[in-house]
């Protein structure tokens, strides 16, 4: 398997990690968006102990308005936060 399909299978396994823990398996609730960031993205987010900051967040990554997160609105914030991190890279040479 190339780097890039572990990559691909990494993000399945993190969302699916999280997504099962309550309701539908399927998709992210606001709880388990926030114990993902938490445990998986604190480096680049923070903590995530601010609700207001969970509640924007979870609402801006809601694109359909369903209440809970899917995965290709997962994947937005996985390829936004990479996107910043190239460009922070990329602009300290």
């Amino acid at each position: 398997m190339s780097d890039l399909q572990k990559g691909m299978a990494l993000l399945i396994t993190s969302f699916n990690k999280y997504s099962a823990k309550e309701g539908d398996k399927f998709t992210l609730s606001k709880g388990e968006l926030k114990e993902l960031i938490q445990n998986e993205l604190a480096e680049l987010l923070g903590k995530a102990n601010d609700k207001t900051a969970i509640d924007r967040i979870f609402k801006d990554l809601d694109t359909n308005s369903d209440n809970s997160v899917d995965f290709g609105e997962y994947v937005n914030l996985v390829a936004c936060l990479t996107q910043m991190c190239h460009e922070y890279f990329v602009n300290k040479k």
